[in-house]
Order: C-alpha cells, then structure tokens, then sequence
C-alpha cells in the first residue's frame, strides 16, 4: 500500500492516526541517496552498506566519485513526520546495475520518488528516469549539488533530460535536512496532481435509462 492509517475503528474523541506514504530515492552509484536518507530520517536509518573491493572495481564505475569508499547493496530505510497528519517512509534503491533486480521489489506501493541528479555524471540518471516514467509513477528531479560542481538552472536540466513539464525539478544540498524536506514534499504535491487530473479524465458511467 502506498499509504494508510495504523488505526481503525477509533472514537471519534481519539486524534486521527497520521496518513504514512512510502517514497522512494533512486539515482545513480555515488550520487548522495544514502546521505540524503540519512540527513533527513528522524529515526536512526537502516543502512546496507557494504565497503568497495578491488574486486568490485570492473563493475562499479567510480569515476567522478574516487573517494567513495562503501556502497550499497540492498536498500536505505528512513522516516520524517512531514506534519501531524502525514508520515513519509523512505527507501533508497542500490545505484549500481547489477542490483536493480532489487527496485521492483522496493517500488511496490511507492507513492511517487525521488530521482537524485548529479550534474557531472548526468547519464547515470537516465534508467532511474526511464524506470519511473514506464512505470508510471510520479518522481521528482532533485540536483544534488556538490561542492566545486557547475551550477545548472532547472530549466537547462529538464532539456538535457528531456523532462516533461509536469516534472518538478529543484536544486537541492542532500546533506541539509530543509532542503531535502522540501523535495519529499514537492514528489508528494506531484503525486497527488496526478492523481486529481487522472480523475477528472476517467470517463463517468453513462446514466441509466
């Protein structure tokens, strides 16, 4: 399920239980997903990281980013309380192609995702956005900018990604928990935008005679 309240059945005197949405960070190896996870869980995040080997080094391409050092193999879990009535659990994909057998697994019942950019290694964002767009399923672009990297207004970004309007796009620092909030926030508004127009377009039973 891509949301749902813990509680059922409560009085009506009992404050209602917080609406929770699953999303998911996706992106290219080395592009911050693990650090932006973490910047902004409120509880201590499920890492599954795992240190880069030389045996590795054939299949993870670390140009742009030598000084990564670990990895990760299966998934980051992180939670933030966006308000009282709303709840997002997060789960960041592994970057590498030879754990994307993992991302159907983790996009059942997401809501909509996070696609994490880094400009210097901007082709490695290419399958996330692919993934999502086949599939349906709402994301936003969010540019993770690095210290020293060119600085690209979001206009200039959606053109090399060839974006459709509708895709937000936002400059964001994932070590900054303001700044990563408003990103959830704005894949969340998204989600819902979609989901508002694809009902006003769903053809309405033809009345009975």
């Amino acid at each position: 399920m891509a949301f749902g309240r813990s509680k059922r059945g409560a009085s009506k005197a009992t404050p209602a239980e917080p609406v929770t949405l699953k999303l998911l960070v996706a992106g290219g190896f080395g592009v911050g997903k693990t650090t932006l996870v973490g910047s902004v869980s409120e509880i201590k995040p499920l890492r599954t990281e795992e240190t880069l080997t030389e045996a590795g080094r054939p299949v993870d391409d670390t140009a742009g980013v030598e000084s990564k050092s670990t990895t990760t193999v299966a998934m980051d879990f992180g939670r933030i309380t966006i308000n009282d009535g709303l709840v997002l659990y997060l789960f960041g994909t592994p970057g590498q192609d030879r754990f994307w057998f993992l991302w159907d697994e983790l996009a059942q019942g997401a809501l909509g995702a996070v696609v994490l950019v880094d400009t210097r290694r901007l082709e490695d964002s290419f399958a996330g956005i692919d993934y999502f767009e086949r599939r349906s399923i709402p994301f936003t672009v969010a540019v993770n900018h690095f210290d020293g990297a060119e600085v690209y207004p979001p206009d200039a970004i959606r053109e090399a990604l060839d974006l459709d309007a509708e895709v937000p796009v936002l400059v964001c620092d994932a070590r900054r928990r303001e700044s990563v909030r408003d990103v959830l926030v704005s894949v969340v508004e998204h989600a819902m935008r979609r989901a508002v127009a694809a009902q006003q377009t769903e053809p309405r039973p033809a009345p009975a005679r």
